[in-house]
């Protein structure tokens, strides 16, 4: 069973709570009711999501976090928040081949931010230094940005990377 045909409206409202402490900063707390969500009904793909994001960004265990990432879209392929996620994993671990493959897929996906999905494609070919590539893609950012300062993030993007082509291709 995956979330998009779950209605178990309590594990919802858990589930919503568990987000709530998250938000307030009671990551114990979140973690535990997480985890009692996942002992009742383990093929709940958002709450695997919470657990890595927890997992990443809390406890900073990258392996334990890819593990629910991988969980979170087996059981929810269309909850556009773990390929967020799993994607700054990946990016955070330099994982290229994987990222783009995700980043791909989730274009696919319905609901997806194509801004967002384009920004992540920007970051990776920066990173790799491909600087064409990346500033075609902030390009993209700002063509599905609706939303002035992400906008203007996407244009400094692309600044930084003329200049980063400026101060290294001309050594």
């Amino acid at each position: 069973m995956t979330d998009m045909a779950y209605e178990n409206y309590e594990i919802e409202e858990k589930f919503q709570a568990a987000d709530k402490l998250i938000n307030e900063g009671k990551i114990a707390e979140a973690a535990t009711m997480l985890e009692e969500i996942l002992a009742d009904v383990p093929d709940f793909g958002k709450a695997h999501n919470h657990m890595g994001w927890l997992y990443e960004t809390k406890f900073k265990n990258f392996k334990q976090a890819e593990e629910f990432y991988r969980l979170a879209l087996k059981f929810a392929p269309e909850y556009p928040a773990a390929y967020y996620n799993y994607a700054y994993l990946l990016s955070t671990l330099r994982r290229f081949d994987d990222l783009e493959n995700l980043l791909n897929t989730a274009l696919k996906l319905p609901g997806i931010s194509f801004a967002t999905i384009y920004n992540e494609f920007g970051l990776m070919r920066e990173i790799q230094g491909r600087y064409d590539d990346a500033v075609h893609y902030f390009r993209l950012y700002i063509q599905n940005s609706f939303d002035s300062k992400t906008i203007e993030t996407a244009a400094e993007s692309i600044r930084r990377c003329n200049r980063k082509r400026e101060l290294l291709d001309n050594r």
